[in-house]
């Protein structure tokens, strides 16, 4: 007697392994499983390459297109391992620029005499910065609060992007109180730094009195500035420093972007 014919419920068909037997209970699982391991492949082997020579701090990333050839993927499982990049914290991606390989943290030390030159020497690296404002305005309540003056009284504004071996590591907006030191206007026009400007209008030397620390999320604008991922926040500082009759003589308000700097008190000099 003919044993009986497999029917097509119980008849694998040919080339294709058992789901069941394969303890799969849902074949599109595997691709799921699949999509997994390959992103997660692609973030383990950047991670390790991230730091040495092909791929030091500040280094740009390959291009997802490039990365994609190199791996055997689409753009979108290279961009997922990407992001797991830029979440730890080992990368950071600009919008229509790219990944780079995030940069070490600076230590912004704050002192009685806090200089950003200084600071970023201090880190091996060469200071620069970029002039986005100079200009005369009224103070609106809280720069008025910082410089202990009437809102709408006329100050100074110098807005600076500063950076370390070209990269951005701060965005301050500094005021100054223009009666109060007449010649401030064209003396921060024409030197280099603040320091020389306040010694052309006769303030010789000048120490911080307080510096008030917050974090926040960055702005737009922030962010591309500071060219960071719009997703990380920035620590925020108001800073008021005096003269040496203890009038004061500026007012700032800082912002640092967290993937690449920290900001650290010195013994006695805590934030007030």
């Amino acid at each position: 007697m003919k044993p009986p014919e497999a029917g097509p419920a119980n008849t694998p068909r040919a080339g294709i392994a058992d789901p069941l037997a394969a303890g799969i209970a849902d074949p599109r699982d595997s691709a799921r499983m699949a999509g997994v391991t390959l992103w997660r492949h692609i973030h383990d082997t950047l991670r390790d390459e991230i730091g040495g020579p092909g791929h030091p701090p500040g280094g740009r990333l390959p291009t997802e297109a490039e990365l994609a050839v190199r791996f055997g993927v689409n753009r979108h499982t290279v961009r997922r391992a990407l992001e797991e990049l830029s979440r730890g914290g080992l990368i950071r991606v600009e919008q229509g620029r790219g990944a780079f390989v995030a940069e070490d943290v600076l230590d912004y030390t704050v002192g009685p005499r806090t200089r950003f030159t200084e600071w970023i020497r201090r880190h091996n690296k060469e200071p620069s910065g970029r002039v986005l404002r100079l200009r005369e305005l009224g103070a609106d309540a809280i720069v008025a609060g910082g410089l202990g003056l009437r809102p709408g009284t006329k100050v100074v504004l110098l807005e600076r992007l500063g950076l370390a071996d070209e990269t951005p590591v701060s965005l301050t907006r500094h005021y100054f109180p223009a009666t109060r030191l007449p010649g401030i206007l064209d003396a921060l026009a024409a030197a280099a730094r603040i320091t020389e400007a306040l010694k052309a209008v006769g303030i010789a030397d000048y120490v911080r009195q307080a510096t008030r620390v917050s974090a926040r999320a960055a702005t737009a604008p922030e962010a591309d500035l500071l060219r960071m991922a719009r997703n990380r926040p920035v620590l925020v500082t108001e800073s008021t420093n005096v003269d040496a009759t203890g009038a004061i003589v500026e007012f700032s308000i800082g912002c640092y972007p967290t993937p690449r700097v920290q900001i650290v008190f010195e013994p006695g000099e805590g934030p007030s």
